[in-house]
């Protein structure tokens, strides 16, 4: 979708056709590089100035602001689970909104006044990426928070990839008929 008054998206360099094997999740065994140089074999050039140099990316050309397919999002580098589909809402910003953190442990809040804002910055727990902030203007009945995030520090796993990639505990935020739904129509990229 492309708003009236922008230009068309390009395509943004987290965005790929290519299919990877990827490395089944495992928490007790994911390692991931620390250092700068390896980081920087690992991600795109837009990754890393978003997680590691606090970046943003521009609002509506980025991967996931309107990706409404059922599954999670993860740490682009450490793999962590760190958001549901399920608490994915259209917030008009550009950016994927979420209600809360699959769990309020894998991440962490730091005031950031950068900017001449006083915002609230989120950071990955194991990572310390840079994910994005959260802000007071969420939907109230959800709890009024609204967890503004970069796609590019994220990877999307898909519903109907959970079990294959090592996440199917978190299979069970997600009825059957979803599961159902998700693998009779899978994640187009």
């Amino acid at each position: 979708m492309v708003r009236q008054g922008f230009p068309t998206p390009p395509t943004s360099p987290t965005t790929t056709t290519e299919t990877k094997k990827v490395e089944k999740y495992n928490p007790e065994t994911c390692a991931f590089p620390k250092d700068d140089d390896a980081l920087k074999k690992l991600l795109t050039p837009e990754q890393y100035a978003i997680t590691k140099k606090n970046g943003t990316e521009r609002p509506f050309e980025n991967s996931y602001w309107n990706n409404h397919h059922p599954g999670i999002y993860v740490d682009v580098i450490s793999k962590e689970p760190l958001f549901s589909s399920k608490d994915k809402f259209e917030s008009g910003s550009g950016w994927p909104s979420f209600t809360k953190p699959i769990n309020k442990d894998v991440v962490v809040e730091k005031a950031d006044s950068a900017h001449g804002m006083d915002r609230v910055e989120i950071r990955s727990k194991r990572a310390d990426s840079h994910l994005g902030h959260v802000f007071t203007d969420g939907p109230k009945d959800q709890g009024g928070l609204r967890y503004c995030m970069n796609s590019a520090s994220l990877r999307f796993v898909p519903l109907e990839k959970l079990k294959e990639e090592g996440y199917e505990d978190y299979m069970k935020l997600f009825t059957a008929k979803e599961i159902t739904d998700a693998k009779a129509n899978p994640y187009k990229q």
